[in-house]
C-alpha cells in the first residue's frame, strides 16, 4: 500500500485498530476543543488561564488543519470530500481561529467547533452503529409522506376545534378570535397547555377533554409510522469508505462503490493500479 492508501485507511476507515484509535483520539480532541471554548466564555476563568487556553487552542487548530489536509490528499477525488456535508463541517470548524487573526472580535466564531459534534456518529462508525443509523435515516425518509398527511389532519382538527371554542366560549373567556381559538387548540392538542387561556363553560371543558385525549393519540401516531418503516428496513451497511470518491454508504456484501464503481477490495485496487501502470 502507498502512504496515501495507508493514510486513507486510518482516517476514513474504522475496520483496523489504527483507524479506531485515530477516531477515538479525534473525538477526544473535539470534546477538548469544545470544553476550551466553553471555559473561555467564563470571564474569571478566561482571565486566569487566558494564555493556556490560547496555546491549547492553537495546538488543537493545527491538529484539525493537518487532519483536514490529510483527508483531502488521501482521496483520489478531493472535491467529493471538500464539498461533502462532513467536508464543509470540517472546514467551518477549522478556520475560525485563523479568521480571528485577521478580524478582531471574531473569536466568537470558535463556537462553530460545536459543528464537529456532528461527526460523533461517523467517528464511532462500527458496523452495528452504521447499519442502525442508515436504517433510521431510510425509515424517516420513507415516513415523510405519511407524516405530512397526518400533520395536515392535525391542522384541520385544530382549525375546527378553534372555531368551535370561539363560538362556545366567546371573547369574554379569552377566545377573542378564531386564530386565538386555533392557538389554544394546538397548545391543548400537543399536551403543552400553557394555561394562558382555558375554557370556563361546561361545554367548553367537555370539548377540551376530548381534545386532550386526542392529543395522546396524536403523539403516538408519528412514532408508529416511523417504527413501522424501520421494521421494513433491514439493510445492513459496513464501514467501507471508497478511496476514490469518499462514499461511505455501502452494503455489507458490496464489492464496488455504488456511486463511482471503484473497487472496495484492497487487492482488487492494487490490481487496477498495476493495470493502469
Amino acid at each position: 500500500m502507498t502512504w496515501k492508501e495507508k493514510v486513507h485507511e486510518v482516517i476514513y476507515e474504522a475496520d483496523t485498530k489504527a483507524g479506531k484509535v485515530f477516531d477515538i483520539a479525534l473525538l477526544i480532541v473535539i470534546v477538548a476543543s469544545l470544553v476550551l471554548v466553553i471555559l473561555d466564555s467564563v470571564e474569571y476563568i478566561s482571565l486566569q488561564y487566558h494564555y493556556l487556553f490560547v496555546t491549547l487552542e492553537w495546538i488543537i487548530t493545527i491538529f484539525f488543519t493537518i487532519e483536514y489536509i490529510l483527508r483531502v490528499i488521501s482521496i483520489k477525488k478531493p472535491k467529493s470530500y471538500i464539498f461533502s456535508f462532513y467536508g464543509i463541517v470540517d472546514f467551518l470548524s477549522t478556520v475560525p481561529l485563523y479568521i480571528s487573526l485577521v478580524f478582531a472580535g471574531s473569536g466568537a466564531l470558535l463556537s462553530l467547533r460545536a459543528l464537529r459534534l456532528l461527526r460523533v456518529f461517523r467517528i464511532f462508525k462500527l458496523v452495528r452503529y452504521s447499519g442502525a443509523g442508515s436504517s433510521v435515516a431510510i425509515a424517516l425518509r420513507n415516513s415523510v409522506p405519511k407524516i405530512l398527511i397526518f400533520l395536515y389532519s392535525v391542522v384541520i382538527i385544530s382549525f375546527i376545534a378553534g372555531t368551535i371554542m370561539y363560538i362556545v366560549e366567546g371573547p369574554e373567556h379569552g377566545y377573542t378570535s378564531i386564530p386565538r381559538g386555533i392557538y389554544w387548540a394546538i397548545v391543548t392538542l400537543t399536551t403543552v397547555g400553557f394555561g394562558d387561556i382555558h375554557p370556563i363553560t361546561p361545554l367548553g371543558q367537555f370539548i377540551a377533554t376530548i381534545i386532550m385525549l386526542l392529543g395522546y393519540g396524536i403523539i403516538a401516531v408519528p412514532t408508529g409510522i416511523v417504527t413501522a418503516e424501520m421494521a421494513k428496513e433491514n439493510t445492513r451497511k459496513n464501514t467501507q469508505v471508497c478511496s476514490n470518491c469518499g462514499e461511505d454508504d455501502h452494503r455489507d456484501s458490496a464489492e464496488f462503490c455504488h456511486k463511482c464503481g471503484y473497487s472496495l477490495n484492497k487487492r482488487q485496487q492494487e490490481k487496477e493500479i498495476e493495470n493502469e501502470d
